[in-house]
């Protein structure tokens, strides 16, 4: 069998096996090893695992995913993100459809700093949905929000697609991560404008929400300054040059996790300082 019938036939193969329902990722590297096995041998094919695995993860540029990774994890486990979502709700709750365009103003500002579709689509599943359902939004409309909203964390810096393909084609990830801002914006902005729409043209499909006082606004945007600092000090310090990617995924999870402190600080201190004048309150005579 000629290399070109190899390569048909390793196409045909791997759309069976993703038809079958096999991950992606098992079913090309089946294919790939199969195929590489079958033209210059078993023995070649091993080896060649071997090197590729051990050569990947101990790739030190490899080491900006895992690191915005861990960001991610540490911004969505604190309840950033459900800050995120009330701020965002605040402002824009009250319109019809509000709840739909605070859900993507809030996966835009997640994905900004996890840098994953997935992520941002699984944060928001557990953060926004059970919101939008409680007022009565379409399930097929809360899920389709949520859905498109998590596609904005390609898109965003810092986004781990971009650096795996900066990775893989040895461009210079900054420049691809300052390219994919305006796309991501202006794709936040078609998916809020297309809400509006919805919106505007069947006014009996989407509930408004209540509205917000200027007070609960800005007691919003106070909740999210550890996240507006983190994004600033990451992606500022990454496009002003003072480190690389790779160096910028680190800081950014020890500025998540710092951050993480600081917020549980400062809610143990309120409590603290709250707890004494509750109890005096509830014991003060009639």
């Amino acid at each position: 069998m000629s290399a070109d019938a190899v390569a048909v036939t390793g196409f045909v193969v791997l759309f069976a096996l993703m038809l079958l329902r096999v991950p992606v990722g098992m079913a090309m590297g089946l294919v790939g090893v199969s195929g590489f096995a079958y033209i210059v041998g078993g023995t070649a094919a091993l080896k060649n695992v071997g090197l590729t695995s051990m050569r990947t993860v101990t790739d030190y540029t490899f080491g900006v995913i895992p690191m915005f990774l861990l960001m991610g994890a540490f911004v969505s486990n604190s309840g950033m993100s459900r800050e995120l979502f009330r701020a965002a709700n605040a402002f824009v709750g009250h319109f019809r459809g509000g709840l739909g365009i605070a859900t993507i103003a809030a996966c835009a500002g997640f994905a900004a700093i996890s840098g994953s579709s997935v992520a941002t689509a699984a944060t928001f599943a557990t953060v926004a949905y059970p919101e939008m359902r409680r007022y009565d939004y379409p399930q097929s409309f809360a899920t389709g929000v949520i859905a498109a909203g998590g596609t904005l964390g390609a898109m965003l810096p810092p986004s781990t697609v971009l650096a795996v393909y900066g990775i893989i084609t040895e461009q210079d990830i900054g420049k691809l991560f300052i390219a994919g801002i305006i796309p991501g914006l202006v794709a936040a902005l078609m998916y809020m404008t297309t809400i509006m729409i919805i919106g505007r043209v069947r006014p009996g499909f989407l509930p408004t929400g209540p509205r917000s006082t200027w007070k609960e606004r800005l007691g919003g945007l106070r909740d999210i300054w550890a996240m507006l600092l983190l994004f600033l000090f990451v992606i500022g310090g990454l496009y002003g040059g003072l480190f690389t990617p790779t160096e910028a995924g680190g800081m950014g999870a020890g500025g998540a996790g710092t951050a993480v402190v600081c917020v549980v600080v400062v809610s143990l201190a309120s409590c603290a300082i709250a707890a004494p004048a509750v109890s005096a309150s509830a014991n003060a005579p009639a």
